[in-house]
């Protein structure tokens, strides 16, 4: 066999096994696609097409199914209904369980990749970027997901709204504001309530450079531990420290401990309430919180009466740790250390001391970036 012929056989060889392999996927897909053999649905309404030209079908019955360009079934028709995302290969899909029509995701093999919990599934558009607002069937939250369809935060939502190019989350008594970017999102405001012993208060952080190293969990722990803290130094109750996740060398202090004279000490109301970084002598990052709280107390003068007192004080509660999982509360104390009592004067007409009712000092305030 000359040199001619050699190159003719292998060029057909190669033909050949080219021809064995296309037929045999070929087959094999359509066996895949057909159910084992069966006939193959029938196709009787054509529905939504994908930039690959993929589209979306009923059969008789009027489920959904997807065939492709050569009208190929490759996703057998059993879902309720069936939408092309933008990620590759992912369609919303619907099926009744259970007599319930819940929502999640599959690939265009059938493969389930985004459970089926949610009653509803939304694509959203928010400056230009596409997001998915997937509402969960048994406790009304909203997970968000990006248009891979890659969960945005770690948590569900109890309402979700984009506006302006913003996203406004809420989960508790939280509210939450983040920019959307083509790049991703950016944390731009956070606002989260409390209370204690009746007196309200709103935690507010607008910082860009506070907000990109506190997450929404770190604020709620701080804003929760506040106010445990607060109902322990005025009630000097222990148990309400056993909430609050601190390190083992903590110390809180109740307001005043040193000032014996002081028989009753009330929290009337918080009036200003602010987080700012610290500096520490670790490798940890430290935060502290400073409330202004409104303080009613009664105490018993030189001359033993019985006296009143109104002032402003600020406490400050410091925490550690650079994550949710580690943040930790490290000290709790007020600032001054006790009250600015009303100055004794002297009464130049009966020669006795009298008591003028200055108000009490406000304790500095410290502004940080908060």
């Amino acid at each position: 066999m000359n040199k001619h012929m050699r190159l003719v056989v292998s060029v057909l060889f190669i033909v050949i096994i080219v021809l064995a392999i296309a037929i045999t996927r070929f087959y094999s897909g359509a066996d895949r696609n057909s159910g084992g053999g069966g006939n193959a649905p029938a196709i009787e309404k054509k529905l939504d097409t994908d930039s690959s030209g993929n589209r979306i079908f009923q059969d008789a019955s009027g489920l959904c199914g997807i065939i492709d360009t050569s009208d190929r079934v490759v996703v057998s028709p059993e879902w309720q209904e069936l939408r092309f995302t933008e990620a590759a290969d992912v369609c919303i899909a619907s099926k009744l369980i259970r007599g319930k029509e819940l929502f999640g995701c599959i690939d265009f093999d059938g493969n389930i990749t985004i459970p089926f919990v949610y009653s509803s599934i939304e694509r959203i558009r928010s400056a230009g970027c596409t997001l998915y607002f997937a509402h969960t069937s048994d406790k009304n939250l909203t997970v968000v997901y990006d248009k891979d369809f890659t969960p945005c935060f770690s948590r569900a939502w109890d309402s979700c709204k984009a506006e302006s190019g913003s996203l406004i989350l809420t989960s508790g008594s939280g509210t939450y504001s983040y920019s959307v970017t083509d790049k991703g999102m950016v944390f731009k405001h956070a606002s989260i309530g409390g209370s204690a012993l009746g007196s309200s208060y709103s935690l507010e952080v607008s910082s860009r450079l506070l907000l990109e190293k506190l997450s929404v969990s770190m604020l709620e722990q701080m804003t929760e531990s506040v106010g445990h803290y607060l109902e322990y130094a005025y009630t000097g109750d222990s148990e309400a420290l056993t909430a609050v996740k601190s390190a083992p060398s903590a110390v809180f202090l109740t307001i005043f401990p040193e000032e014996h004279a002081i028989t009753t000490k009330k929290l009337t109301g918080i009036s200003d309430i602010f987080v700012y970084s610290v500096r520490s002598d670790d490798k940890e990052p430290h935060f502290a919180v400073s409330v202004t709280a409104d303080t009613a107390l009664t105490y018993r003068n030189e001359a033993n009466k019985t006296k009143r007192l109104r002032g402003s004080y600020k406490a400050v509660v410091e925490f550690a740790g650079g994550s949710a999982g580690e943040l930790r509360a490290v000290s709790g104390r007020f600032i001054p250390d006790k009250p600015d009592y009303p100055v004794p004067v002297l009464d130049t007409k009966s020669g006795s001391q009298q008591t003028t009712s200055a108000p009490a000092a406000e304790g500095t305030t410290q502004k940080g970036n908060g």
